[in-house]
């Protein structure tokens, strides 16, 4: 199965290397008062998505320490499908700065639309909340189901 959207995407709003991360589809329980989801579910979201492509280097606690650059660009409605796909823009020694590229494909028409985008950094640390590099062993045990 392919991590790339579909063809009724919009291919400039969505590089190469950019991976699947989530896709979630949207409830009524996820809209305010004006019927389209919150903003701060997809925030959510995109919180998730990044941690999905910091785990990708490494076992650790991830946490996120800054959301730049938060673009919302249209509404997203119940019934949507809402896809997030992340890519890395610059691995440092602890932390990762990470793109977040959201789409959702409209319930009624199946049109693709780009949503929001995002730019974070997300850190590992150890459990003392202290950085680490991500490069070190796991600094978390994996779940017992793994072992």
């Amino acid at each position: 199965m392919s991590n790339r959207p579909n063809d009724r995407c919009a291919p400039e709003d969505l590089p190469a290397d950019a991976n699947l991360a989530l896709r979630v589809h949207m409830m009524p329980s996820e809209l305010n008062p004006q019927g389209t989801v919150f903003g701060g579910t997809i925030l959510s979201l995109i919180d998730q998505a990044g941690f999905y492509e910091a785990k990708r280097y490494g076992l650790h606690r991830w946490v996120t320490v800054a959301m730049d650059g938060v673009e919302f660009r249209q509404p997203v409605f119940s019934g949507d499908v809402v896809s997030l796909y992340a890519q890395t823009v610059r691995p440092g020694r602890t932390s990762v700065n990470i793109n977040v590229f959201v789409q959702a494909e409209r319930y009624e028409s199946n049109e693709v639309v780009s949503v929001t985008v995002a730019n974070l950094t997300m850190v590992s640390v150890d459990r003392n909340s202290r950085p680490i590099p991500f490069d070190s062993p796991p600094s978390i045990d994996p779940p017992d189901h793994l072992k």
